[in-house]
């Protein structure tokens, strides 16, 4: 069984490796080789960037303060390098701008050795960071990141992630187990933005994540980080295993679907009919439904709500010759000017009353948010026993 040294000097072997083969292909000159190889040290923190260089992945983001940069990597008592891999897409310039910016930084004198990107990026590779560096780094813009499958390989590595709260680590982040940029934007200028994140980082790996790490005892290592480490593999792994991913699966939709399937199929399709049925009267007497009344608050309709104001909405309907009922509810949206993103929310309204086919809906708000919102109502046919509302998509708003 090999243990994280092992993994850690396969790693620095190759980087090694790869410096001599790229040096002997293009001749370059060979004392800044020899000075990159003897500054690599494997009792560094090793810090990883391996990804698809996409701007929106931010690898610039570590190059903002140099000046700051070259402190941290050249602490003769605390030695940090980071290395650096990936392809950018062919027709994708501003990913193979960043590519370039990184090589070139890494060629100052102040950060040979110290500052790393390797070529000729492949799953060989892959295989070797994730399981060698100490640190897998991910700095996206929110909130782009799809997934960052990367970070959950180096996870199973019992490499420690140091990330923004965006994709995989947005669930995946314990305290103690790892580190974190918040998930919320500060500014909506993605420069200043960027700047403050940046910020965050070196000031987290100053002050937290080196110290962390090279809080070193008697016998030469860290007991803090290796805590954190038995944190990160017994409380964030098990979440993204192949497992845990087919339990979720059949949890969450096929033992579900076989036992609806059987509960349709019982008594002869009885439940598959009854809703078959159901459907037919609704359709054929949807357009009859008629809204006698709704009502929005009054302060809701000046638009002087403000937080900690409760504030009712009424709706009086007949469903004259539909059978069964018919679901309400109040529809809240908004912009979030920081992130760009729609975000909608919904209010049940609850049945009141009802009078033989007129129904009576009354929903109470508290008011817990400051800002500008534009709602409305909108009926639904309602049944318990469909799985999913979208499987009988009707829907008619009454205000906008």
């Amino acid at each position: 069984m090999e243990c994280e040294d092992d993994f850690e000097r396969r790693l620095i072997s190759h980087i090694r490796e790869s410096f001599k083969d790229s040096w002997l292909k293009n001749q370059g000159d060979p004392v800044k080789v020899i000075s990159i190889l003897e500054k690599i040290n494997p009792n560094a923190l090793l810090i990883g960037f391996g990804r698809r260089f996409a701007t929106y992945k931010r690898a610039h983001l570590l190059f903002t303060d140099l000046d700051r940069l070259a402190k941290i990597v050249n602490n003769p008592n605390y030695p940090v390098q980071f290395i650096y891999t990936g392809k950018a897409h062919p027709a994708d310039g501003g990913g193979q701008g960043l590519i370039k910016t990184i090589v070139e930084i890494s060629r100052h004198p102040e950060f040979l050795g110290k500052i790393v990107f390797l070529e000729n990026y492949d799953m060989r590779l892959a295989k070797r960071l994730i399981s060698g560096v100490d640190i897998w780094l991910n700095t996206p813009t929110r909130p782009l990141e799809a997934s960052g499958t990367s970070g959950e390989k180096a996870e199973m590595n019992g490499v420690l992630n140091f990330s923004v709260l965006d994709g995989w680590w947005y669930e995946g982040y314990r305290e103690g187990a790892g580190w974190a940029l918040t998930d919320k934007r500060t500014y909506s200028n993605q420069d200043f933005q960027d700047q403050l994140d940046a910020t965050t980082i070196y000031s987290m790996l100053e002050n937290e994540v080196i110290p962390l790490y090279y809080a070193k005892n008697s016998k030469g290592y860290s007991p803090e980080w290796i805590q954190y480490i038995k944190n990160s593999i017994a409380q964030i792994a098990p979440c993204y295993t192949t497992k845990r991913m087919f339990d979720d699966y059949a949890d969450r939709f096929y033992r579900k679907l076989s036992n609806r399937s059987g509960e349709l199929k019982e008594n002869s399709f009885a439940k598959a009919k009854e809703l078959a049925q159901w459907k037919e009267n609704m359709a054929a007497n949807w357009d009859k439904i008629e809204i006698i009344h709704y009502d929005f608050d009054e302060k809701l309709m000046n638009k002087k709500v403000e937080v900690g104001d409760s504030v009712t909405m009424s709706l009086v309907l007949d469903k004259h010759e539909i059978n069964g009922n018919i679901g309400a509810e109040l529809v809240r949206y908004h912009n979030d000017p920081l992130t760009g993103a729609d975000v909608v929310k919904v209010f049940p309204m609850q049945i009141v009353k009802t009078e033989g086919t007129t129904v009576y809906y009354e929903l109470h708000v508290t008011a817990v948010e400051a800002g500008t919102f534009k709602f409305g109502l909108r009926i639904f046919p309602d049944n318990k026993d469909l799985p999913h509302r979208m499987d009988f998509a009707y829907v008619k708003w009454l205000s906008k």
